[in-house]
């Protein structure tokens, strides 16, 4: 944290969007009676907010029309809203954070809320203006995702976790079905390479996939969390064996080399033409990433995959909060902040113009308003569905810490590149990976 502080103070950024600008005052809340008016009170007077939020063109439009909806039900309420693509966004509004400017209501990554409210200073309370927001409409488990001691420092929008998507048009190429087991899996490597080509592979991960596919492998065998208590839950003999099956899937040609997947110059998976023409035919991605890698292969058919059972006894995989809204606790306006939020979280209106644009809403009406509207993209809300229903292991929010997944200094990746390339074993890696998560968690 210091040293992040350090890199934002020393790059003194002005924070600059496709917005209008507007700087919220940095007066806090001192208490809850500040947050307490009654819906029927909001909007009385003339008031102007903020609300920021990052993603593709898809999300900022519908976001904006809903926010339009609202200011059309709110004529009172001005709502300035600040949106742009992911890259260099949390260094951004990280700076408002710490310099107590940041917009009233923000769209924030889970991890955020350790990394800049871990005393629940940053973000309000939203316990304060329940009146407003309606929490009954939020599982308690999710809810419990984002308290900080006493205080709600965010509302999960959605839910989410890794899966396998198959490519089912190479598989019927190949001869075969997509696999259900880690067994038919195995056996697949062959099947490409033989009736295929070398090129051909059932499965492709990057560095931080391939984290995330161990701890899943892991969880299964063990049936345990990655972190306890701010410990890594895992010995490094443990971790070994997680090493040696990522490298086991190599040399079955299950997936190709991180070599081989450099030497393909795409940034990222779906924008690599191996997986655009089906030469890489199943990824492990988030369950809200269905759209965007079926678009990627599209004329072929992908499917959302099955859990593997014969790893382990236990029901690996984990699930996160895949993004909340949050209040600045330095907002003028929390009641009005709380309306936007529930208008866009929890009201019809609102629900039916964001859809499924952040994820499987969590909100039970909004979840109920989108199916009854045919509103949710049904590979989506597949995948979605499996991961709720089936991992049952939490991640602790520093497993996202840039310092352990940033590319390309980043443990994980360090790690991977060199356990792929052959310049450290299992075992060298094992421990080269403990000690890296073990520094960043104490920090």
């Amino acid at each position: 944290m210091k040293k992040l502080l350090a890199i934002l103070l020393v790059a003194a950024m002005a924070f600059t969007m496709v917005a209008c600008g507007g700087a919220a005052s940095s007066a806090p809340v001192t208490s809850t009676s500040d947050a307490a008016s009654s819906s029927a009170e909001v909007g009385s007077e003339p008031v102007t907010i903020r609300f920021c939020w990052w993603g593709g063109d898809s999300r900022h439009e519908a976001t904006q029309k809903a926010v339009d909806a609202f200011m059309a039900k709110y004529p009172n309420i001005t709502v300035e809203t600040e949106f742009g693509a992911w890259t260099d966004w949390e260094t951004n509004v990280a700076t408002q954070i710490m310099a107590g400017t940041a917009p009233d209501l923000m769209q924030i990554n889970w991890n955020w809320i350790n990394s800049y409210s871990a005393d629940g200073s940053a973000f309000l309370d939203l316990n304060t203006v329940s009146d407003i927001l309606d929490l009954s409409q939020f599982p308690q488990d999710s809810l419990a995702k984002c308290v900080v001691g006493q205080n709600l420092q965010s509302v999960p929008v959605s839910m989410t976790g890794r899966i396998f998507y198959w490519n089912k048009t190479t598989f019927d190429k190949a001869g075969i079905s997509v696999p259900t087991s880690l067994e038919e899996l195995m056996a697949a490597g062959q099947t490409f390479k033989t009736k295929l080509g070398d090129d051909y592979y059932p499965l492709v991960a990057g560095e931080y996939d391939r984290m995330i596919l161990m701890t899943y492998y892991l969880e299964s065998i063990y049936g345990k969390d990655w972190v306890v208590d701010g410990k890594v839950n895992y010995t490094v003999d443990e971790i070994q064996k997680g090493l040696e099956w990522l490298t086991s899937l190599e040399e079955a040609h299950v997936m190709p080399t991180l070599k081989k997947l450099a030497g393909d110059g795409a940034e990222s998976i779906d924008k690599n033409q191996n997986w655009i023409d089906g030469h890489y035919a199943g990824i492990w991605e988030w369950d809200s990433s269905a759209s965007k890698m079926t678009k990627a292969a599209e004329g072929q058919e992908i499917v959302v995959g099955d859990f593997f059972t014969d790893i382990g006894e236990y029901q690996g995989g984990f699930t996160k909060v895949s993004m909340g809204f949050s209040i600045s606790a330095n907002t003028k306006h929390p009641a009005e902040t709380a309306l936007l939020m529930n208008f866009l979280l929890n009201e019809a209106e609102g629900v039916e113009i964001m859809a499924s644009e952040r994820g499987i809403p969590v909100s039970a009406i909004a979840l109920k308003t989108c199916k009854e509207k045919g509103l949710l993209n049904e590979m989506v809300a597949e995948a979605n569905g499996k991961v709720m229903a089936y991992s049952k292991y939490n991640l602790d929010p520093t497993y996202e810490d840039a310092g352990l997944k940033g590319n390309p200094d980043g443990v994980y990746y360090k790690v991977m590149s060199k356990l792929s390339y052959g310049e450290k074993d299992a075992a060298a890696s094992a421990a080269d990976l403990l000690a890296g998560v073990t520094e960043v968690l104490e920090k």
